[in-house]
């Protein structure tokens, strides 16, 4: 028997992690709706995430900020899978105290990239000649219009090397019960599964859907309220929608090529 109806906050978290204001997932974006957050009462926060990555230090302000708000309201935090939850998106719901997934979900992809492109043949094809000053030697870090030197390179993998420790830090200190000591290896290779082999590995807890999950734990009048991202007064009087439009479009394509690489 259930004692109480209990009262499920359940918030979006959808799309590429990047800073700037035009990005769906970054600690601006969301500030008004983690403010709302703080001032509605509830007994379990829901996170629905739908997320190919992104920024490693926006990932990590927001997840940060979920825990600041479960851990003041002392309730616990749940999150449910639906495409993807990988690389920033793993982030984002190692933020939950358990997570769940679709049976189709893709879950994982614990690790760091960088990508560029080299332009130093092509210049001289079109006959452009490079100028470029500096004041300090390591300015024209990962110049694309030279070829790369082995200095910048070891720089570029320590940063990422740097950067994947705290990832696997932080994932180990929400999961590390979770994991079998033997596949720690396999888990933090950067690779990403589907939700069968994600809970095998312990990267998930189960495969469920919210809804049914919340009524099975705390009855059928259990009721979740969808919190939505509040809009910004230019959004209420519509100011800006070219310029708004022409970075939404940018933003929108580079989120269908981080998607793409998981086959979403």
């Amino acid at each position: 028997m259930f004692s109480s109806q209990k009262t499920i906050v359940s918030i979006d978290l959808k799309g590429m992690i990047a800073s700037g204001g035009r990005a769906p997932l970054n600690s601006e974006n969301l500030a008004s709706l983690f403010s709302k957050l703080n001032k509605t009462k509830f007994d379990a926060l829901s996170i629905i995430i739908n997320s190919p990555g992104g920024s490693p230090v926006q990932s990590s302000l927001i997840a940060q900020k979920i825990r600041e708000i479960c851990l003041k309201k002392k309730v616990k935090c749940y999150c449910f899978v639906e495409d993807v939850a990988a690389s920033g998106g793993y982030w984002l719901a190692c933020a939950a105290d358990e997570i769940y997934a679709d049976v189709n979900s893709i879950v994982g992809s614990i690790g760091v990239i960088s990508g560029g492109f080299g332009f130093t043949e092509l210049i001289k094809k079109v006959g452009i000649e490079r100028r470029i000053f500096t004041a300090g030697e390591n300015k024209s870090f990962l110049d694309p219009f030279e070829k790369i030197n082995k200095k910048d390179e070891e720089k570029l993998k320590n940063l990422q090397k740097q950067i994947h420790q705290n990832f696997i830090d932080w994932v180990t200190s929400r999961r590390k019960k979770k994991f079998n000591q033997k596949n720690l290896k396999r888990i933090f290779s950067g690779s990403f599964w589907l939700s069968h082999e994600a809970k095998e590995l312990g990267l998930i807890d189960g495969i469920n859907s919210e809804t049914s999950f919340f009524k099975s734990k705390f009855g059928e009048k259990t009721k979740i309220k969808k919190i939505k991202q509040p809009k910004s007064l230019k959004q209420k009087l519509g100011l800006g929608i070219s310029s708004k439009m022409t970075d939404e479009l940018f933003i929108k394509i580079k989120e269908e090529l981080m998607f793409n690489k998981f086959g979403l």
